[in-house]
């Protein structure tokens, strides 16, 4: 588990470096900020679209959106990772997602459902005096957040929240009783010992009579043991060292109880992560629970064959996706560009074009799938058509290597 955990993280690091470079600096979002007037103060977010994508709510590529607690915390691994497993081609684990970040101003407030004056043997009653601001925090989301998000940026109606620690503690309390706000929710280690697990013991009764279908949740479990303390013991503990992760459990074992109330539901024991470590590798493995369905898993069949089978392939599991996500999905326009001109370098002409008409079809406002049309029939020598397609992604975006295409077939014709 370490060396996968390690793995992870290279690859994350690796994806950082690599992604769009402005000047020297390295950038993987923005700052916005927006005016609550719920929480009476002016809140930052942090922002991820993914690369090469306008960001304005007219784009015609349109993407689900996370909702990320402690934003200022998690913000750069769970962007990274996003966009590793949604825009490599033999691992497309989930489709690529807009990352809203929620830095934290005062924390205990706003990821606390109830307020409690003191509750050992983790809060004083200095930490908790400003405590339990968690449904006017979960009020602003909904009502003020989330309008803005889908106003400013190219959304799709699929959101996902995600939140560790206090952040999984209003992770739950958001899913109890505010369930339809979100479709999926990753809750990371929560503080389901919080005000004497009264969220714990509302969980319980709701997930007996309530139904949650369409509803999506993972929830990641750290080892907070004590030296020399085992799974199968800590249940019957009654020491406050241990309350966290006995409330955790037992919050694992009323979701695995309550099974009828069709909710997609998976837990995880992570025995050899820490609170601290646990929220990457909880968030990599959610993922790709939460998307199972998404992969498209290609075969070296796939890969030669010549006809346009594999463009039928995706047509029909993209509309597969799109019954699971309740609305229309497309595939990545990249990944079918690349699929394309790798068929155009294989001399697969008759795939290569397939690949190109079907991104047309799905993208017809971007300059690119004309652009790539028009090198599929200069590849093929039909300069004519060439020209057609160069000119009509010239017409979307002035680019002047487009232009200089243009210019060189003419010149040829």
């Amino acid at each position: 588990m370490f060396k996968q955990t390690l793995l992870l993280i290279s690859f994350i690091v690796l994806l950082l470096n690599c992604h769009s470079q402005s000047d020297n600096k390295i950038v993987i979002g923005k700052i916005d900020s927006i005016n609550s007037k719920i929480l009476n103060e002016n809140r930052k977010i942090w922002i991820h679209v993914p690369e090469g994508i306008s960001i304005d709510s007219n784009s015609k590529h349109r993407f689900p959106v996370v909702y990320l607690l402690d934003g200022d915390t998690h913000f750069s691994s769970v962007a990274g990772m996003i966009q590793l497993l949604s825009t490599v081609r033999d691992n497309m684990v989930c489709p690529e997602m807009i990352v809203v970040g929620i830095p934290n101003t005062d924390r205990t407030r706003d990821l606390t459902p109830t307020h409690v004056a003191f509750d050992p043997p983790f809060m004083d009653s200095a930490s908790s005096i400003n405590s339990g601001g968690g449904e006017r925090f979960i009020s602003f989301i909904e009502k003020e957040l989330m309008p803005y998000i889908e106003k400013k940026y190219p959304t799709e109606p699929y959101r996902m929240l995600i939140g560790h620690s206090f952040g999984g503690l209003i992770v739950m309390e958001t899913f109890v009783h505010h369930t339809d706000l979100f479709n999926a929710y990753i809750c990371i280690d929560p503080s389901m010992w919080w005000d004497k697990q009264t969220l714990l013991k509302e969980t319980k009764k709701l997930l007996a009579t309530k139904k949650f279908q369409g509803t999506s949740i993972f929830l990641g479990i750290a080892n907070t043991m004590e030296n020399g303390m085992k799974i199968n013991k800590v249940v019957k503990d009654t020491t406050a060292e241990s309350i966290h992760i006995r409330s955790i459990l037992l919050l694992k074992k009323y979701f695995e109880s309550y099974n009828q109330n069709g909710l997609k539901y998976k837990g995880k024991y992570y025995e050899n992560d820490s609170h601290g470590s646990v929220p990457l590798i909880t968030e990599y493995d959610a993922i790709r629970f939460l998307f199972n369905y998404y992969n498209l898993k290609l075969s070296i069949k796939d890969y030669s064959d010549t006809s346009s089978q594999l463009v039928s392939k995706f047509e029909k599991h993209f509309s597969h996706v799109s019954k699971q996500m309740g609305y229309l999905v497309k595939p990545s326009e990249n990944i079918i560009k690349r699929m394309g001109y790798q068929a155009l370098t294989s001399k697969q002409y008759n795939k290569a074009y397939n690949f190109f008409k079907y991104n047309i079809s799905n993208y017809p406002e971007s300059y690119n799938v004309y652009e790539s049309m028009g090198d599929y029939y200069e590849t093929i020598g039909d300069i004519p058509n060439a020209i057609i397609y160069f000119e009509k992604a010239f017409s979307i975006k002035g680019d002047i290597d487009t232009r200089n295409k243009i210019e060189k077939l003419k010149l040829l014709k």
